[in-house]
């Protein structure tokens, strides 16, 4: 048997049926061999790009079709503690008998992951391959950052409210192994709202603007240094997809960051 996030034991299902909810978590599959084994997505999974467009749509991350969900008879539900409410969980766990939880909280959680989807769907290999480079990948960013000066920086996911990341988050251990550390260092929410008149903003070397889940732009940024008098040129775009997407993706994500955190 192999344990889920939640400790949940799992038997190994060689014919499953799959629904994923977590976006990043599609894409794993496919990279693992399991295409052919997923049968459900939301609308937010949108990698690999040409594949997945094969693969039923039955709703978002926090709402889903039930009629839908029900006709694709699955097996196994593939979910994520940040990202799918535990309400909506429980109700597909009505009709879907396995319920896969998931939740890395920093790149190195990914080796769990690999072994988990690996171990119950009969891809060990693949996830060996997977674990392999990214330990390869870790390793690098890790001497990377040790040429780097070490960057404070506040990373926006949300406008209207202001809103960011704790430090426990997956997104802020991605971007300490690139050193580049998160503020404020301490907070009791997982993505906690901001108050900009704290002085924060004088407090950061820089500060992120991420692609999603809110999808900043360039005039995004030009809004907010007239707004806020910040100098242009210590506001960036960064890929959301390479700083919160666990999975696969991950090891392209940590050079990604490696890169990106030398042209601060």
């Amino acid at each position: 048997m192999f344990i889920d996030a939640i400790g949940t034991q799992h038997n190994p299902a060689t014919d499953a049926r799959i629904i994923s909810l977590v976006p990043s978590i599609t894409e794993l599959l496919f990279d693992m061999g399991l295409g052919g084994n997923l049968v459900g997505r939301t609308a937010f999974c949108v990698h690999p790009k040409e594949q997945v467009k094969q693969v039923k749509s039955i709703g978002g991350t926090k709402q889903v079709n039930l009629e839908k969900v029900k006709k694709l008879k699955a097996t196994h539900l593939i979910v994520n503690i940040d990202e799918n409410p535990k309400e909506l969980v429980e109700e597909l766990s009505k009709l879907i008998p396995h319920i896969v939880v998931t939740h890395p909280n920093k790149p190195a959680d990914n080796i769990d992951l690999f072994s988990l989807i690996g171990n119950i769907f009969d891809r060990k290999g693949e996830a060996a391959r997977l674990i392999s480079e990214l330990q390869a990948a870790q390793t690098q960013a890790q001497l990377s950052a040790m040429e780097l000066d070490e960057k404070k920086v506040l990373y926006f996911i949300w406008k209207e409210p202001w809103m960011t990341i704790a430090p426990e988050t997956y997104i802020s251990q991605s971007l300490k192994i690139a050193n580049m550390i998160t503020y404020p260092q301490e907070s009791d929410i997982r993505y906690p709202e901001i108050d900009l008149e704290t002085g924060i903003l004088d407090q950061v070397d820089a500060v992120l603007f991420s692609s999603e889940p809110f999808l900043f732009k360039s005039e995004h940024l030009k809004e907010f240094a007239q707004t806020y008098k910040v100098p242009a040129d210590k506001l960036h775009i960064i890929d959301g997809e390479m700083t919160s997407w666990y999975g696969s993706r991950a090891i392209q994500g940590l050079r990604y960051l490696s890169d990106f955190a030398k042209g601060l």
